[in-house]
């Protein structure tokens, strides 16, 4: 599997605090069969991170690592950031260091007016955005319907396992299976923040999609295309037997 949304770097954000712990964020993602995994800081007024310290993180854990698994840089670049940095500077946190695709933050609370706006103009500009676990907003979750505008500009929806193995609760994992109903979901990623095979989580979540096809479209072959720059693969067909967890 392909993660391509996690918290492993260290000493950046409120994800791996130093080098040890991002280490174990490593094994226990490569326990659960993650080859590939990208480390996104968050890039906000909270957390922010800088390409430059990006790539250093990057660049120590990659040697701390080895050959443990394969690290990707990136960023989980919030609203506020693509309204105030140039283009050029937001891409130096492209997901998986292919600058056709930006991984943006969804907010928590509401909903705001320009963001259908923002990610149609990253779009425009040849870049797609991914929208990282838009099923943990209560906006989402009232009204799934709110992507359908997002996804037709272009925008591809990342959704965290711990939402689709029921472990963040009913009420998200009722909106993943919504968002997954609609064809409004491209990838699951872990989103994690801690060393353990649970907070990683994606085997099981790919296990809780219920459609083996749909579950390896969802964490390898869509974040392949992202890694590899290749085209994106079609959605899997459904299937007549598939029965969402």
């Amino acid at each position: 599997m392909i993660d391509l949304h996690s918290h492993v770097l260290p000493g950046l954000d409120d994800g791996a605090a130093d080098v040890e712990e991002a280490l174990a964020i490593c094994r226990a993602a490569a326990a659960d069969g993650v080859e590939v995994l990208a480390g996104t800081p968050h890039v906000r007024d909270d957390h922010p991170t800088t390409a430059e310290a990006m790539e250093a993180a990057l660049a120590g854990l990659r040697e701390a690592a080895g050959d443990l698994l394969r690290l990707v840089p990136g960023g989980e670049i919030a609203l506020d950031e693509l309204r105030r940095r140039p283009l050029e500077e937001l891409l130096r946190f492209a997901l998986a260091g292919n600058p056709a695709y930006l991984l943006v933050e969804t907010p928590y609370v509401g909903w705001p007016l320009d963001l259908t706006t923002l990610l149609s103009e990253l779009a425009a500009a040849g870049v797609t955005p991914v929208l990282a676990h838009p099923e943990r907003s209560l906006e989402v979750q009232l009204r799934p319907q709110l992507l359908e505008p997002v996804v037709g500009g272009g925008t591809l929806v990342q959704l965290t396992a711990a939402s689709v193995d029921g472990r963040l609760g009913r009420r998200i994992r009722r909106c993943v299976a919504e968002l997954l109903d609609r064809g409004l979901a491209h990838l699951i990623a872990s989103d994690a923040h801690a060393p353990s095979i649970r907070a990683i989580g994606m085997s099981a979540a790919a296990a809780a999609v219920g459609d083996d096809a749909l579950a390896r479209w969802l964490t390898v072959e869509v974040p392949r295309a992202i890694v590899d720059a290749t085209p994106l693969p079609p959605r899997p067909p459904r299937s007549k037997r598939r029965r969402l967890f």
